[in-house]
């Protein structure tokens, strides 16, 4: 593909905050709370219309890199382009050196945070942990299902500025005991990991007084639309998820 067109396409694509796709030969250096570097190969590069862009492989479903709330431009170069993605806080770069481009694709597309989710709870768990920027920006899966003395938190969770976020999802109204368990939850990992921690439940509806509670004890509420479905064939189904994930004492 001509550098010329395709530099242009990519430019007016994230002026006017389209999705855009750009396919092609690069190298990927991060720099940021560490480092990594992809080596020359075929890549997919997606930037969304809220700033975020990830690196994608033909293998698994997850990115190899991504990044939230970023400043992107990209740059003609005597090899080729460089696309850069950067962000403040924390301080994280991205830069995508292409040797080719083989396709560039710009899509008009609606920026909504409706969002209705099918399954068992146990998929509404997998879901989430796909994606859970749906809650907040920046907000990073490291476990689910981790077990405690008093019980098993849904999601353990990493928020932009470095804190754990404790998630818990329940699939009718959050109740007065629905709060009390994530604050047990909460707790929990701030003694084993000595640190402060967030927590935030996750629910269609909150009752009053335990929304009340929630407040009063410093946790946080987000509402989800979802249905679950009885039926094993309507059930959602990811497929060609590999999940390493940490215990508790490992993250």
């Amino acid at each position: 593909m001509d550098w010329v067109l395709a530099i242009d396409k990519i430019k007016m694509g994230l002026s006017r905050k389209h999705l855009v796709t750009i396919f092609g030969s690069c190298e990927v250096d991060y720099v940021g709370r560490a480092t990594s570097k992809l080596s020359k190969g075929k890549r997919l590069v997606l930037i969304k219309g809220d700033n975020s862009i990830s690196i994608h492989q033909n293998r698994l479903v997850r990115p190899t890199n991504y990044m939230m709330n970023t400043s992107i431009t990209i740059e003609s170069t005597k090899q080729g382009a460089v696309l850069t993605a950067k962000r403040l806080n924390p301080r994280e770069i991205i830069t995508v050196m292409f040797d080719k481009i083989d396709d560039v694709q710009s899509y008009e597309m609606e920026i909504s945070d409706d969002l209705r989710l099918s399954g068992s709870e146990r998929d509404l768990n997998d879901i989430l942990m796909e994606d859970l920027s749906m809650i907040e920006p920046g907000l990073k899966p490291i476990n689910q299902q981790e077990h405690f003395r008093k019980g098993i938190a849904d999601i353990i969770a990493e928020d932009k500025h470095g804190h754990l976020v404790v998630i818990e999802l329940k699939r009718r109204q959050a109740d007065y005991a629905s709060v009390t368990q994530l604050q047990r939850y909460m707790q929990e990992v701030q003694s084993i990991k000595n640190c402060k921690a967030r927590g935030i439940l996750l629910a269609p509806s909150i009752r009053k007084n335990a929304l009340e509670l929630l407040e009063k004890n410093g946790l946080e509420f987000a509402k989800i639309d979802f249905e679950l479905k009885p039926s094993s064939k309507e059930k959602a189904h990811i497929k060609g998820l590999q999940k390493k994930q940490q215990t508790l004492d490992k993250f």
